[in-house]
């Protein structure tokens, strides 16, 4: 009987420990740089100085994949990221800022210090890398659990079709090589790392004035491009994650640390294989624009054709601010008070059209010059 109790309290201790050392879920946030400072891709982190520090993700949200619950010791590994957007654009640009007491990249293949970074930009979830695939052969899959209904043996796939069918599609894993010294500047994880990791897609810039063996600082400045598909065939049929203002996205990382031997691996995740489970990964905000970059009023608007023939548009009144009248001039002598007006054009022609808005905060107008043509 004493056993038994004891068996029982020695396992309600060590549940205490696993809940204990699970990280409590946060959503990690991305700032919105003005357009008119898109961060250049230089190495030079100046462009970063706007973004507060409320938004650094540092080494304290590391820790070790075992368990363990240790945090990277500051004076050994110090790792400071930045991540931003910009409205309008599918790309995630990246500020690593990363202190080591020895920088090991001097060797081939990847053995080198490494950023690993997993993004998944609509939040599908579900595996991203062959051996995880649930039709992969037995024996090939890695880790996680068989499925509960393992599928029959004539549909089990090879690991080289799940590699050029499936890896990377639906979200993308990239070790990035920091710094990369003569290797490309990362292994993109998929068969399209043929095209995904150059321009117009990704781009990096590093600074740093150590050499492989000696500690000091690295700078890494990069962006990507996420994407809901992201086949082996190449661009032509892939799919960009749209982004947008307060929408969640999965991304996460880890930094590998070889100190020229066997490397440490510290996670953002507190799931080890978050490298090639997208539902593992970390959720991160797309956030709005810091109210004191945005004019109190700005007047914007958009358009669309719904009818060619009878020449109706329908426009969209996309102003930011407290706005409480709108004006419409449609350029062919009409005007309108709605504030997302219907208009059916008389005549064809190219026309200039006005939105002029107004509220507490001030007045605000936007004409657009041609952009609605008719024939």
């Amino acid at each position: 009987m004493k056993r038994s109790v004891l068996c029982v309290l020695i396992s309600l201790c060590l549940a205490r420990s696993a809940v204990a050392l699970e990280k409590p879920e946060i959503t990690y946030k991305i700032y919105q740089f003005p357009a008119n400072a898109i961060p250049r891709i230089d190495g030079d982190p100046t462009d970063w100085a706007m973004v507060p520090d409320a938004f650094i993700i540092g080494t304290d949200q590391l820790a070790r994949d075992n368990w363990s619950g240790q945090h990277p010791d500051p004076k050994s590994l110090d790792v400071k990221v930045k991540v931003g957007w910009v409205k309008g654009m599918n790309k995630l640009y990246f500020l690593y800022e990363a202190t080591d007491d020895y920088w090991d990249f001097a060797r081939p293949g990847t053995t080198n210090d490494i950023f690993e970074l997993i993004v998944d930009g609509d939040r599908s979830g579900g595996p991203l890398i062959g051996r995880f695939h649930p039709s992969t052969q037995p024996g090939a899959r890695g880790t996680p659990p068989d499925p509960v209904e393992p599928p029959a043996a004539e549909q089990y796939i090879g690991g080289r079709q799940a590699w050029f069918e499936f890896q990377g599609n639906q979200a993308q894993n990239y070790h990035i090589f920091m710094p990369a010294g003569d290797k490309d500047w990362c292994m993109a994880w998929g068969p399209q790392a043929a095209w995904i990791k150059s321009l117009p897609y990704s781009n990096i810039a590093y600074k740093y004035n150590f050499k492989h063996g000696e500690g000091g600082k690295l700078i890494a400045e990069f962006m990507i491009t996420p994407f809901d598909y992201a086949g082996a065939e190449g661009p032509g049929r892939a799919v960009e994650s749209q982004l947008a203002e307060n929408k969640i996205i999965g991304m996460s990382w880890a930094v590998l640390d070889y100190d020229g031997g066997g490397n440490t691996f510290w996670n953002l995740s507190p799931k080890h294989t978050m490298y090639g489970q997208a539902s593992e990964l970390c959720m991160f905000k797309l956030m709005p624009m810091d109210p004191t970059l945005q004019k109190p009023i700005d007047a914007k608007w958009s358009f669309k054709i719904i009818d060619i023939p009878r020449k109706v548009v329908a426009f969209e009144d996309e102003s930011m601010g407290k706005v409480t009248s709108w004006t419409w001039d449609f350029g062919d002598g009409t005007t309108s008070n709605e504030q997302n007006p219907v208009h059916t054009y008389e005549k064809s022609g190219n026309f200039v059209v006005i939105l002029s808005i107004e509220g507490p905060e001030g007045k605000s107008q936007l004409q657009k010059v041609w952009d609605v043509t008719l024939k």
